[in-house]
């Protein structure tokens, strides 16, 4: 695929008004989240709630794209058709999930660094043969005592731009995903501070690894208070910082920004979306890529009656995507 193409695709991820769905939970997190509303977590049940996501009538309207598990973009709606099918049919480009998870960093306690860079190129092939338009590797910055470390910040950097680079090279698009955790007592400050280290190494991994910023997608944390911090930022604090920290790190070549919601709650992640979009015109699109912030609501509607709740919970996939593509134009309006 030439740069154009992955351009092409990288642009349509962030079409106005329209995000991602990330449904890329490994069947250990999946079970986590089955266990908690009662459900088994049989590989037919997990075939069952993505085909309720994905094929949530005009969907479309507001998700340009989805991120899949390797189970999930191998299987098939209940009539036989394959879940890319479906989604290329409603205009909903495939995209996969392609790390293998963070594993402890040696020699920094209390860090870890993803992997999954071996026998990724043979993977990426087989991932483009099935579909799969856009991948995503997600890297995880904890904020604590004396982290991050550089060496950890730099480790995955690489391992992020490597993973980036042999996406380019296979015709699809990166996602790259720097998450700094929520998790812990540290303010704003500190997580800006973290923040930009992650974003400027992070670019500067890119560039050294050749990696056409025309044809990626950056996936961020938002600039937010720790959970446990006493003074928790206000939504208007929360998009001036995040705005501020991206406009210093990030290059305004980048096709577009799409945010993770963290932990944070539906209307938070809704709400801090819309207030930076209202702060606009930024240099990038600003959209969402949010899985929990997406489906919480929704499963717990599908646990009380699989077979007989899919429409009702459709619905409420519906109200979601709806809610968040307005945040992505800045028009969104709380129900509260």
């Amino acid at each position: 695929m030439s740069i154009d193409q992955l351009a092409e695709t990288a642009q349509a991820m962030v079409a106005a008004g329209k995000g991602i769905i990330a449904i890329d939970e490994s069947n250990n997190t999946i079970k986590k989240r089955f266990d908690g509303v009662g459900i088994e977590c049989t590989e037919e049940n997990r075939r069952a709630y993505r085909e309720l996501l994905l094929t949530t009538p005009r969907l479309g309207d507001y998700i340009s794209g989805a991120i899949l598990y390797d189970e999930t973009l191998r299987q098939k709606t209940a009539a036989g058709v394959p879940f890319a099918e479906v989604m290329r049919a409603n205009g909903i480009i495939p995209g996969i999930k392609v790390d293998k998870g963070p594993m402890p960093l040696a020699g920094f306690p209390g860090e870890v660094c993803t992997e999954g860079l071996d026998g990724l190129r043979e993977r990426l092939k087989e991932y483009a043969q099935l579909g799969a338009r856009f991948a995503k590797w997600r890297a995880v910055i904890s904020i604590g005592d004396d982290i991050p470390s550089g060496t950890c910040i730099e480790a995955n950097s690489h391992a992020l731009a490597r993973y980036a680079a042999l996406c380019q090279e296979a015709g699809i698009v990166p996602m790259v995903e720097p998450e700094v955790l929520m998790d812990g007592d540290h303010d704003i400050d500190t997580c800006y501070e973290v923040t930009e280290v992650v974003l400027r190494s992070l670019f500067a991994a890119l560039y050294d690894q050749n990696v056409m910023l025309e044809g990626t997608i950056l996936k961020a944390s938002m600039v937010v208070s720790g959970k446990d911090c006493p003074e928790q930022a206000s939504v208007d604090e929360v998009a001036e910082m995040t705005l501020r920290c991206l406009k210093t790190t990030v290059p305004a070549l980048l096709p577009g920004i799409v945010f993770l919601s963290g932990g944070q709650s539906d209307e938070a992640a809704t709400a801090h979306l819309d207030a930076m979009n209202r702060m606009g015109p930024n240099p990038w699109p600003l959209s969402f890529s949010y899985g929990r912030a997406m489906q919480s609501a929704a499963l717990k509607l599908w646990s009380k009656d699989i077979a007989g709740n899919v429409a009702i919970a459709q619905q409420t996939v519906f109200a979601r995507a709806k809610d968040n593509g307005l945040a992505a134009l800045g028009q969104w309006v709380s129900a509260a």
